[in-house]
């Protein structure tokens, strides 16, 4: 069987995963984004079905001030003894904790702080103790993957914190794992940058403090050397097993808008690559040491892959799954029925760098999609956004203004915003339309049985390249306040994303 390549498509980043019997569950990056560390389940690693977020509450969340590059950052999943936890860093707010839970599909523990800094923390279990690992500085301030022994219980160090290795002499050491294969310890990490020169290395030892043999093969994958391909970035695994002696890395990487064009705008996305250990306990992964759009691995000969994207609406998503909020929302002025949504404005625009505008967001999944929905607009305005950043977005934005509403397209680029397009209807529902492609996104309104050409605007502006970010392109239905502070709610209705076709990764 041959299975496509991202497995989880979008801004779903730094994918960490286990198996549990026969289940797999998986967990990624969420930066400010609540609720956050969305949370995925799968029979067969290639299908992934969302069953949550991990972080749920304010309590574990805080995230005011949070911009694009703050919030949560790497986590990772273990499970010990019956327990599941999460461990991962809110860089904006406390560094270091972790969460817990008995029951993967209910609520999480509140945060217990570790005192160990660094970031992309991680946990390895054996034998009654817990190890703790980052990146980061120990107690004699040595740079490196840096580990210590914890109480599980209450994230104190047990031991001092102390550096167990620097690298396979990359630049931008992180994202460590620890595991334990036929009586090995191998330490997995990321060098290179997330970027187009991430790659994947590891080192061997007899000790889970080392010390560690690099693999004379470093790096042991990455597609920085694959010019005129879709796929790069490849980096930050987790190495999977499915019980039958078959290994995997889940792990990220993103696609160009095309093979030349060095801009991306989905995000980092979680892709699968085979794992062959050799008979000296050495292991090699992907094709050659890359990972392509079309694979095919040993333990998945009868595995299905199902469409990795359906069409969607307000009757198969919902809030704190699909849809999420940048930092903590004001949860009274959200109204969500199934058929219905409804938004109360308050004082913060898109623009806002503190707290929560009232938007909700989904990712975007796939670079050809259309999107819809019907806007009723009795004050202020709202509207249908394309947002990567508070300074890059694209809106189509319907706003009141006495007895008609006024129809533009808005760009923010950077320091410059322009308003374009605008059309004056009379008073009354109307249908905003975008359709995305990798070079374009294309605004429509529609109102009264008559089609306005909103216009289209370059997807490149969009980029992480340009937005010097983590995250990728969110599908936005936003209000402004522009008139009436305590006006009535305005309702979005026949919200529904279209995706014309599988896309093929060249």
């Amino acid at each position: 069987m041959t299975y496509r390549n991202p497995v989880v498509p979008g801004f779903y980043p730094d994918p960490s995963a286990i198996r549990v019997g026969d289940t797999y569950y998986l967990v990624n990056s969420s930066f400010n984004y609540f609720p956050g560390v969305p949370l995925f389940e799968s029979h067969d690693l290639v299908n992934w079905t969302q069953i949550g977020h991990v972080l749920t509450r304010p309590s574990q969340l805080p995230l005011k001030g949070a911009g694009t590059g703050g919030g949560i950052y790497a986590p990772t999943l273990r499970y010990n003894d019956g327990r599941f936890y999460m461990v991962t860093t809110n860089v904006s707010f406390g560094g270091n904790f972790y969460v817990y839970t008995d029951d993967i599909h209910g609520e999480w523990s509140d945060p217990i702080a570790v005192e160990q800094g660094g970031i992309d923390p991680s946990l390895y279990f054996e034998d009654g103790h817990a190890y703790f690992m980052s990146n980061g500085d120990d107690d004699e301030g040595n740079h490196g993957i840096t580990q210590c022994e914890i109480d599980i219980a209450t994230g104190k160090k047990l031991t001092p914190s102390k550096v167990i290795w620097t690298g396979a002499g990359g630049r931008y050491l992180e994202g460590p794992h620890l595991y334990k294969v036929d009586g090995s310890y191998y330490l997995l990490a990321s060098e290179g940058g997330t970027e187009y020169g991430h790659m994947m290395v590891y080192a061997r030892g007899d000790n889970p403090f080392g010390p560690f043999t690099n693999y004379a093969g470093n790096p042991v994958l990455t597609n920085r050397n694959l010019g005129g391909y879709q796929i790069q970035g490849t980096g930050h695994a987790d190495l999977v097993d499915d019980g039958h002696g078959h290994w995997f890395l889940i792990h990220l990487a993103f696609r160009q808008l095309d093979r030349w064009i060095q801009h991306h705008t989905l995000g980092r996305e979680t892709y699968l690559t085979p794992v062959q250990f050799g008979a000296d306990g050495w292991f090699t992964a992907g094709d050659h040491g890359t990972t392509r759009a079309v694979m095919s691995a040993p333990g998945l000969e009868n595995v299905v892959q199902k469409p990795r994207l359906l069409p969607l609406s307000f009757h198969n998503t919902a809030i704190g799954r699909e849809w999420v909020t940048l930092r903590e929302p004001d949860s009274a002025r959200y109204c969500f029925d199934q058929d219905v949504l409804a938004l109360r404005p308050n004082q913060y625009g898109l623009e806002e760098r503190e707290v929560s505008p009232t938007a909700l967001f989904m990712r975007q999944r796939a670079f050809f999609s259309t999107v819809r929905v019907t806007v009723d607009v009795t004050a202020n305005a709202a509207g249908l956004a394309a947002y990567m950043t508070e300074d890059l977005h694209y809106d189509a934005i319907v706003e009141r203004v006495e007895d008609q509403v006024k129809v533009a397209r808005r760009l923010r680029v950077g320091p410059a915003t322009t308003t374009d397009h605008v059309h004056v209807l009379p008073a009354g529902p109307v249908t905003l339309i975008l359709e995305t492609t990798n070079y374009q996104y294309h605004f429509y309104a529609e109102a009264d049985g008559e089609r306005f050409d909103l216009g289209e605007a370059d997807a490149h502006y969009l980029s992480s390249e340009n937005a010097g970010n983590f995250t990728g392109v969110m599908l936005g239905l936003f209000t402004e306040q522009t008139d009436e502070p305590d006006a009535d709610w305005i309702k979005f209705s026949d919200f529904a994303i279209e995706y014309p076709k599988e896309e093929d990764v060249e």
